[in-house]
């Protein structure tokens, strides 16, 4: 008895610090991971809760309660955002909005993981639903190949940035692109893609597509929180409506992404709607949301849903958005301020004196 007590509390102090830690402004991997489960914590927490008032005497029983109490409401508070108990940023497209398709978007994102040589299962999938964009991450050159070999005749536009260090990236559009700009915004040979696309109804939008590296027990993340930090702040300078997408290598509810939202003043569909997680799909009780889109106010929720498997790590999403002349959301992230700004900016003039690869290039190997 005395050994299965000792593990509880050693499961009660794992728990309480992994409900605080990531409030932390420690920028790494050991602090921003833990993160990532909240969920799953969660609900480990309900369970040590169960089990304290099972084994232990009453007043260690009220001091164990008491700690799991406070770290299952920490997590909750992140969590419950994105359930349907909360406000949605998104506004749903209104009838007139749903029979105006010309103005209407529907793209797929899509992390294949590199080793995966199943290409055909996102193909079909792909041809089966038919999206104006399709964007895939983790391509290689034969990852590139196969998709254009079995795409090309879908798509007429096309952006191949194919990388063998896991950060490669493939853009498939049937909306006319320009002003396309392929850019490593911090770390080297980590490549995002910048475009200017427009509907066929004829407004241009800006398209943000970006990878960050994810983050590791034993490296920072300034590379990942810059990158992601970068991209919000020229997202919120953007003169166009804007929709950015990717596999940002961190959670829907993590401190990195909900600066960048503040810095875009971009909304998340996810809101008020559910987690949609999109990894791990071969784990289905170690799953969260990394794979993203966030959009401007011009745009309305048509559909969002996360697909079938494609032999990935990552299920692939798709987003369905109208878009309109007026801005309009059921709720706002809060404003950004100037210090949030300067920090982002000296977190990325610090990664930029680094000289080091990007992580995980040798994960895909073999």
């Amino acid at each position: 008895m005395l050994i299965l007590k000792s593990l509880f509390w050693l499961g009660v102090a794992i728990l309480f610090l992994s409900s605080v830690l990531p409030f932390s402004r420690t920028a790494h991997g050991a602090v921003r991971g833990i993160a990532f489960p909240r969920e799953q914590l969660f609900v480990l927490t309900l369970a040590m809760i169960v089990v304290a008032l099972f084994i232990l005497d009453p007043q260690a029983k009220i001091f164990a309660v008491g700690l799991l109490t406070i770290a299952a409401a920490i997590h909750v508070a992140f969590i419950a955002k994105f359930t349907p108990i909360w406000r949605q940023q998104s506004v749903d497209a209104s009838q007139s909005e749903l029979s105006d398709k010309d103005t209407h978007v529907t793209l797929i994102a899509s992390n294949v993981k590199q080793s995966n040589r199943d290409y055909q299962r996102l193909i079909d999938l792909i041809i089966e639903e038919k999206p104006d964009i399709a964007t895939a991450l983790e391509v290689d050159e034969p990852w590139v190949d196969a998709l254009y070999e079995g795409l090309k005749d879908e798509y007429a536009h096309w952006v191949k940035v194919p990388k063998s260090n896991s950060y490669g990236v493939v853009l498939m559009s049937n909306l006319p692109l320009a002003q396309t700009q392929v850019r490593d915004l911090l770390v080297p040979d980590v490549p995002s893609i910048r475009t200017r696309v427009q509907t066929r109804s004829g407004q241009d939008w800006r398209l943000y597509i970006i990878h960050p590296e994810p983050p590791v027990p034993n490296h920072d993340t300034q590379g990942r929180d810059g990158e992601i930090g970068m991209t919000g702040i020229e997202a919120g300078k953007d003169d166009l409506p804007v929709v950015v997408t990717g596999d940002l290598n961190d959670v829907a509810w993590s401190g990195p992404t909900r600066r960048f939202q503040r810095l875009s003043g971009l909304l998340d569909p996810r809101i008020g709607r559910g987690f949609y997680n999109t990894f791990h799909a071969g784990i289905p009780f170690l799953r969260w949301p990394l794979d993203h889109l966030f959009h401007s106010a011009e745009f309305r929720l048509i559909r969002m849903d996360r697909l079938r498997n494609i032999g990935s790590d990552h299920f692939p999403i798709l987003f369905s958005l109208a878009l309109t002349r007026t801005k309009k959301a059921n709720s706002t992230p809060e404003p950004s301020d100037a210090d949030e700004r300067k920090e982002v900016r000296e977190m990325v003039e610090e990664e930029k004196q680094k000289d080091r690869e990007a992580i995980g290039t040798d994960w895909e190997d073999g």
